[in-house]
């Protein structure tokens, strides 16, 4: 009762954010949901660290895809330092919902803060994110650098994130192939087999992730069989 008398006592548009501030950390997704919505159609500077904060916690995918419109919806110039603080978050969903909202703002200055560390992270799913930021942020003469670090990810996890970090190098374009080429003769089967399926995509898109990898899987154990021959 008596936050209803508060929100009837101020100004109807404080009345509005402040319903829309509460509505995020509200238990019914779809409220969630229409919160951020609402936020993202009437930017203001103030939603900036609620949205980020709710980011780090949101479980719903779709929210969580919501919070990120409406923070592309304010200006980068507020944004963008508020999620450098956040990538270095000890909270994995902080980190890699960060990353990827930088992704989507593609300032450049966000540049700096996609780190060795970040592409290397230990959770997939940051790892994940900070791969497809990178390519998006990386700045132009740098991408052959870039194809370097992320070429020492290959073998990595399951197939999602196989296909991401393919994805990834893929987008960086021919300045990746000599990178991608090289690890096609590592000693890591794993790791041939991942850049051996990389390149097919690479050079036939339609093929699919699935027929590359199974492609080079057969190409791998090939060489085994040749090798243990000799």
């Amino acid at each position: 009762m008596a936050r209803e008398v508060v929100l009837m006592a101020m100004p109807e548009e404080d009345t509005n954010t402040m319903r829309a501030l509460q509505g995020l950390e509200d238990d019914s997704p779809s409220v969630r949901l229409r919160a951020a919505l609402a936020v993202g159609t009437t930017p203001d500077p103030g939603f900036i660290g609620k949205l980020v904060e709710r980011c780090a916690v949101e479980p719903e995918f779709y929210v969580r895809d919501m919070l990120t419109w409406a923070l592309t919806r304010h200006a980068a110039s507020l944004t963008v330092p508020v999620l450098l603080e956040e990538v270095r978050s000890d909270r994995a969903q902080a980190r890699s919902q960060a990353l990827h909202t930088l992704s989507k703002i593609g300032g450049r200055q966000a540049w700096p803060a996609i780190t060795p560390a970040l592409l290397s992270d230990a959770d997939d799913e940051v790892a994940r994110s900070a791969w497809r930021a990178a390519v998006v942020l990386v700045p132009e003469g740098e991408e052959q650098e870039l194809a370097v670090v992320l070429a020492a990810q290959l073998g990595r996890g399951e197939r999602a994130t196989r296909l991401s970090l393919s994805r990834a190098l893929i987008s960086l374009g021919e300045v990746m192939l000599p990178t991608l080429g090289a690890a096609t003769t590592d000693p890591d089967p794993r790791v041939r087999a991942h850049a051996i399926a990389t390149e097919r995509l690479w050079r036939d898109p339609d093929a699919g992730f699935e027929f590359a990898t199974e492609e080079a899987k057969r190409v791998v154990a090939l060489g085994e069989v040749g090798r243990q021959g000799r």
